[in-house]
């Protein structure tokens, strides 16, 4: 159940506080397994290309799987869907373990157990951070996030060392079967939560319907394509530093699995001081400002790395990728959270994290294939001018300040009576709305209605259209499909206050003021059977029902 206002952070909460802790230890014991799986991949003798491709094996998933997931969370429940995820990553941990120890891994069977993980993590994220807004109330949202970043990264700042110790102590079959062991502790929060939501007055949507709803609502959401493109990019350029860093240990600082624990150790209390700081620096630069100097940030970071040459001037230059990184991460996150409603949060986010990790997977192949044929000092050269095309990229594609948007559901929409019986399968549905418009507003009116267009095609309409009377100059009529009655109340509870503007301008320009008249119809089939004979008759009867409500 959501706390209420009076919580000034999200760890008065107990729930919040709960799963963020044992989301910290499962944290841990992947950055540990991360640790073992790149340097086994040294020891079994792969090339800088097949390091690289570790990162990119647990990357990939995430880019191909993260919609269907997040349909998956939008439309089950997320505490199972999250149960479900994390003990699929505890078996192939321990698999992964079992395999190490018997010594029959090769590169290949390595980045096929990787991916497996990365599988379960694509699957698990979007239920885990939709959750979040069930969990604390939409003002301390942002801190959440932000805090939820800070986690992973405490855990990369400590996680790595350990990492690095274990592997070089005991081997890479260890710090597997520690990751495996991390899962437990989350697996018990989540097995103890009862999530009090409030019950869903419709059916499930169809995976695939579901997958294309959030693919609509994303396409004509503007604010959220702009941060789905950025993040691509800056992603890109970004993963550099995280899938060369074993190289960067081994060529450029001269080190082994203890040298490349603490590399990553240094780039993940950076991360931690970067969440540390963010409410800071939120408070004092717009949402634009803190991703450029994010970006800046790392491409700096990434180039001081490339040329470093010793542990000390590359830790304090990795503590710097690691600010940039969790700022810019977590303030996209942030911002695709709040342009959401809860209908479609768990989806908007997983087209977010494809298309953020989906960047880092081809940054990962592309900056580990210049590193095999140039070296990893220059392939995080070009990664750091890369990055800075982001910063470039913000004067012509900016965020926008979304933070004050209510995408709260409206839930004052009440299913109409009809005169003939419908079923929830009934359809298609034809919706036409009469708008009475003077002369003289009719420019200001055509404006309201092409944003009115955007919202309606957003959350499900189909075949939009205005007509103009050519008998009335003063009628004006707006009209559009759905494929059944269900869907048509679907779609009218998916509306938000953020749409109450739209809705306030266009009653504004009504003569009168009057209200809108509704008319609703029912599609009729000609050369259909007759009607004693058709199972659905009552189907394919004409609907119409005039009201004065929108």
């Amino acid at each position: 159940m959501r706390a209420s206002n009076e919580h000034d952070s999200p760890f008065s909460i107990p729930l919040f506080r709960s799963v963020w802790i044992a989301s910290l230890a499962s944290n841990f014991g992947g950055l540990i397994q991360s640790v073992g799986a790149s340097w086994m991949m040294i020891n079994l003798g792969g090339s800088p290309r097949m390091v690289a491709l570790v990162q990119a094996s647990t990357s990939l998933p995430i880019m191909l799987l993260s919609l269907w997931a997040g349909a998956v969370a939008d439309n089950l429940d997320r505490r199972r869907v999250m149960l479900a995820a994390q003990t699929f990553m505890l078996v192939v941990s321990a698999l992964l373990a079992a395999g190490a120890w018997a010594g029959v891994l090769t590169p290949w069977l390595l980045l096929i157990f990787t991916f497996l993980i990365g599988c379960g993590t694509a699957i698990n994220g979007p239920a885990w951070q939709a959750s979040v807004g069930d969990m604390v109330p939409r003002a301390i949202l942002p801190d959440a996030v932000a805090f939820n970043s800070m986690g992973f990264n405490v855990a990369r700042s400590v996680g790595p060392a350990v990492g690095g110790a274990i592997v070089a102590a005991a081997g890479a079959a260890t710090a597997f079967l520690v990751n495996a062991l991390s899962y437990v502790g989350l697996i018990g929060v989540l097995a103890r939560w009862r999530p009090d939501l409030p019950p869903s007055r419709l059916p499930r949507e169809r995976i695939g319907d579901a997958m294309q709803a959030g693919i609509r609502y994303v396409a004509l959401s503007p604010p959220i394509r702009t941060v789905l493109g950025r993040a691509a990019l800056f992603g890109f350029a970004a993963s550099a530093v995280p899938a060369l860093m074993p190289v960067v240990a081994r060529d450029i600082v001269g080190g082994g699995p203890l040298t490349f624990g603490l590399l990553l150790g240094g780039f993940g209390l950076g991360a931690v001081g970067g969440a540390f700081g963010s409410r800071w620096i939120r408070r004092r630069l717009s949402i634009e400002g803190l991703v450029s100097l994010a970006a800046l940030g790392l491409a700096l970071g990434a180039a001081a790395t490339g040329v470093s040459g010793h542990m000390a001037p590359a830790l304090v230059a990795l503590a710097l990728c690691g600010a940039g990184w969790v700022l810019a991460l977590s303030t996209f996150n942030m911002s695709v959270q709040m342009a959401s409603p809860r209908w479609v949060v768990a989806r908007a986010l997983a087209l977010y994290q494809m298309c953020a990790f989906g960047g880092m997977a081809f940054g990962s192949w592309a900056f580990g294939t210049i590193a095999t044929d140039h070296g990893a000092g220059t392939a995080l050269l070009i990664a750091a001018g890369v990055q800075l095309l982001s910063v470039v990229a913000g004067r012509f594609w900016r965020l926008a300040p979304i933070s004050q948007l209510n995408m709260d559901a409206r839930d004052n929409w009440e299913e109409p009576h009809t005169a003939v019986p419908v079923e929830a399968r009934s359809g298609p549905i034809v919706i036409t709305i009469e708008h009475r418009i003077a002369e003289k507003d009719v420019d200001a009116f055509l404006a309201v209605m092409s944003e009115r267009r955007r919202i309606r095609m957003r959350d499900g309409a189909r075949h939009w259209a205005l007509l103009r009377d050519l008998g009335d100059p003063q009628l004006w009529i707006e009209r559009y499909h759905v494929s059944t009655w269900v869907e048509y109340v679907r779609h009218n509870r998916r509306r938000t206050h953020a749409d109450d503007a739209n809705s306030e301008a266009l009653r504004q320009l009504h003569i009168d003021n009057a209200d809108p008249v509704i008319h609703r119809r029912i599609e009729r089939q000609t050369g259909s059977l007759p009607r004693s004979r058709s199972p659905d008759a009552r189907e394919l009867d004409p609907i119409t029902d005039a009201t004065r409500s929108t």
